[in-house]
């Protein structure tokens, strides 16, 4: 085991979000989309990993691995089923998880809004909606009100760029179909002119619901403030370590000034950012440079990397001027092996960051279990434990003891 040195009171953490492994989330945008036709998404949700009855199940697991964080999202739709309407049923099970992640000595780092949002939101078009900034700040506000006094850090919104950096994957011109076809179909059965998903987004409309959520989360932002001043507040974003090869970075650069620019520019005013990073991506000046051949890949055919995390750390800090929260990194792969073996050396790339100089307050890896991964269902494995689909049992991979075994040897 590689020697390293993380400082005292760094957060060691695994994810998870509600949509994806909480099952029956029938008052969400996007459950409602999984089951029209043609639909964007490979397969319905269902009851996922059934995580909103076994959720104590989930937080001994990150216990069990000698964690310091478990990051988990609160789904508006729940809270909030219909507009205006709160359920003291869900805010209930929600402050029950954050009181038992305190009790189990576990810093709560909760995300606000992790893509999903309730159905009558998505009614209204999404973050199209001028009044969708007030109606999240409103909702936010209510979830400080329940539970806020006890979290440790307040996570906006998930990855809201993540559709601009899906722009620059080349992908098929059908899947641009599919993505238009499923919002129609999402339309005419809702009996709307426009149904938007912040994760389904037209390429005509990735500017102006990026203009949206940039609101949003300043609204939101101001909203767990007001309650609680002391709160470390960020949103988090997709950060691919885009690097050049060759000695024209234009290509490299275009791609950054529209995926990044303006999220780091709002990230200035933050406590923090939260880096979410899987892949490195190499351009030259004709664009992406496909892996070279027999290149270990992962799922998404990209070359596995593990100091792509290092790589996107260092840039996000030097453009975002604040404190780093590294919310989401792992590998996407049925081969545990690769995973269990990945983890290593993407921290020592992270420890070089720290030696640097750079801010970096905790490292929370995705996912704590095999789960629903949106529109490839669940075709892809990134979890530290498998979840058998029928019994929902949590079984623990060798990435898991892996993890454990690291985090430990730095606690100690």
């Amino acid at each position: 085991m590689t020697d390293l040195t993380f400082p005292a009171g760094f957060l060691w953490g695994a994810a998870g979000a509600g949509h994806q492994i909480e099952g029956d989330n029938v008052h969400s945008d996007t459950w409602f989309a999984e089951l029209v036709t043609p639909s964007v998404f490979s397969e319905p949700s269902g009851k996922a990993c059934d995580s909103w009855h076994r959720w104590r199940e989930d937080i001994d697991l990150v216990v069990a691995m000698g964690l310091t964080a478990y990051r988990f999202s609160v789904e508006w739709a729940r809270v909030e089923p219909e507009e205006g309407v709160w359920s003291e049923e869900a805010l209930d099970r929600y402050e029950a998880m954050v009181d038992e992640c305190v009790a189990q000595g576990l810093a709560p780092v909760v995300t606000f809004n992790h893509f999903t949002a309730p159905h009558w939101f998505a009614m209204r078009g999404s973050w199209l909606d001028p009044e969708a900034p007030a109606l999240f700040a409103r909702y936010c506000d209510r979830l400080m009100e329940r539970f806020g006094d006890r979290i440790a850090y307040a996570v906006t919104l998930n990855e809201p760029n993540l559709p601009h950096v899906l722009s620059w994957l080349n992908l098929p011109d059908f899947v641009r179909e599919v993505e238009r076809a499923t919002l129609d179909a999402c339309s005419e059965k809702a009996g709307v002119p426009a149904y938007r998903l912040a994760n389904v987004v037209l390429p005509e409309e990735l500017d102006a619901m990026e203009d949206g959520l940039s609101a949003g989360h300043l609204a939101g932002k101001a909203a767990i403030k007001a309650r609680r001043p002391d709160l470390p507040v960020g949103f988090s974003l997709a950060v691919m370590d885009d690097v050049v090869v060759g000695d024209d970075p234009s290509v490299r650069d275009r791609k950054r000034a529209e995926c990044y620019a303006r999220w780091f520019e709002l990230a200035r005013a933050d406590d923090f950012l939260g880096v979410q990073n899987y892949e490195r991506m190499p351009y030259d000046a004709r664009g992406a440079v496909a892996p070279p051949d027999g290149a270990v890949v992962n799922e998404m055919g990209t070359v596995v990397e593990p100091l792509s995390l290092a790589g996107a750390v260092r840039y996000a800090h030097a453009e975002s001027r604040v404190p780093i929260l590294v919310t989401e990194h792992g590998l996407s792969t049925p081969d545990d092996t690769l995973r269990a073996g990945f983890i290593e050396p993407s921290l020592v790339g992270l420890q070089g960051v720290l030696d640097e100089g750079v801010p970096v307050l905790g490292y929370i890896h995705w996912t704590l279990l095999d789960n629903f991964e949106w529109v490839f269902g669940y075709g892809h494995q990134i979890g530290l434990h498998e979840v058998d689909r029928e019994t929902f049992e949590r079984t623990p991979k060798p990435s898991a003891g892996a993890y454990a075994a690291l985090v430990k040897s730095l606690r100690a």
